[in-house]
């Protein structure tokens, strides 16, 4: 007779919460892939996990960990449901709404899950995996699509760089682990195809990453340099044998960065109008889509309804300062804990985590000063990831270093 292992539900719910959080944070930088085959295919990784952390959490009769975060996001919850019903008449308040609140529900889902079931690891292995795959998609948009600018799953290519150079510096934590020369070559492909979007804000976050990663001695001179020789041996490859494609790419990109400089100011200084016009609950979400031509008297006569390309001004100018201060909260006590992460854990694979994580925040902090990118996974997962690796590290230090190994099996 046959028997069957028992799978107790403990662990069943422990599996299907860490094959979700995986999920979540490989599937969004290519998403859209994903909405190119169902609008809503996107959404489903994270609802499931939403729904699956609820779920495990009152079976087991369990307590999320509360944190600091914790309460920034759920006070930024409230004012973000104030300043919508204050605003509740504006055409896109409805939709910004909708976009804010899973970015919330799911960032405290994470932080909880990778404090206790998911190992970190297992999620920066998850995200560089996920946009190397969206490298590549973008280098084939260029190389056989003939795109002038490389775009792959993302519509717009900054949005790509902005996944790509948040991505890079993860690669730092897990060449610790082993496979350095898959991982060499990942490195490759999110460079290349960083530097194939031309991007600006993109080269300069991944310029700040690279600088902080030297800095705090987790990336070797070395390494950095042969990606760099890789990378600009592919570009010499690529001017011999795609020239007039090339010239092409950077003529565009010269004429787009030039009217780019002069659109993003004006719309720069809508922002501070409308922040400084309604400094307590902001025009509400999407409220910058909705008052931008008025506040720019018609600027653009071609753009009525753009974004601000820039994160802090869009939200503070919509949220207004209380909702501003709280977003801030969440990249500060992200900050804040990935460094006490950092002198906490000592030399070791946390610490170089911790410094690969600060790493990716840096990057995207910086891209961010030139795009819209509070709507997109990598700032938000990143807070989660920081908060979860003190938690994890605190009880290491309580329960000693062989209990955390233990768990990370």
């Amino acid at each position: 007779m046959i028997t069957h292992p028992v799978v107790r539900p403990e662990v069943r719910g422990t599996v299907v919460l860490q094959a979700l959080a995986c999920a979540t944070v490989a599937l969004a930088p290519v998403e859209g892939y994903l909405t190119a085959v169902q609008s809503q295919l996107g959404k489903v990784a994270p609802a499931l996990l939403t729904l699956a952390w609820l779920a495990v959490r009152l079976r087991r009769r369990q307590l999320p960990r509360p944190t600091p975060l914790h309460a920034v996001l759920a006070l930024l919850a409230v004012v973000l449901a104030a300043t919508a019903a204050l605003h509740a008449a504006g055409p896109f308040t409805a939709e910004y709404t909708v976009r804010w609140l899973p970015f919330l529900v799911v960032t405290a889902a994470l932080a909880d899950v990778a404090s206790r079931e998911v190992p970190i690891h297992w999620l920066l292995l998850a995200a560089a995996a996920g946009a190397t795959v969206a490298g590549a998609g973008a280098l084939f948009s260029l190389i056989v699509g003939g795109e002038a600018r490389a775009s792959g799953p993302q519509p717009d290519p900054n949005d790509l760089a902005y996944f790509l150079v948040a991505a890079v510096p993860l690669l730092a934590a897990l060449h610790r682990r082993g496979r350095g020369a898959v991982l060499a070559a990942a490195g490759i492909v999110l460079v290349a195809g960083a530097t194939a979007t031309f991007s600006r804000g993109g080269g300069l976050g991944l310029a700040a990453a690279a600088g902080w990663l030297l800095l705090r001695r987790v990336l070797p001179w070395r390494v950095l340099a042969a990606v760099a020789a890789a990378v600009a041996g592919l570009g010499l490859a690529a001017l011999l044998f795609a020239g007039p494609q090339l010239n092409r790419a950077l003529q565009e990109k010269s004429f787009i960065a030039a009217s780019n400089v002069d659109t993003r100011e004006l719309r720069w200084q809508a922002a501070a109008r409308m922040l400084t016009a309604h400094p307590l609950l902001g025009v509400g979400p999407g409220g910058f889509r909705e008052h931008y031509a008025a506040e720019s008297h018609d600027a653009e006569v071609d753009e009525q309804t753009p974004v601000a390309h820039n994160m802090y001004l869009e939200v503070a100018a919509e949220l207004g300062l209380p909702g501003f201060a709280l977003f801030a909260g969440v990249i500060g006590t992200a900050a804040v804990a990935s460094e006490r992460t950092v002198r906490l854990a000592g030399p070791g694979p946390r610490r170089t985590e911790a410094v690969a994580i600060q790493a990716s925040l840096l990057a995207v902090l910086v891209a961010s000063t030139f795009l819209s990118e509070q709507y997109y996974l990598p700032l938000w997962s990143l807070a989660a990831l920081a908060v979860a690796a003190e938690a994890r590290v605190r009880r290491e230090g309580e329960g000693g270093a062989d209990a955390g190994a233990a768990r990370d099996q």
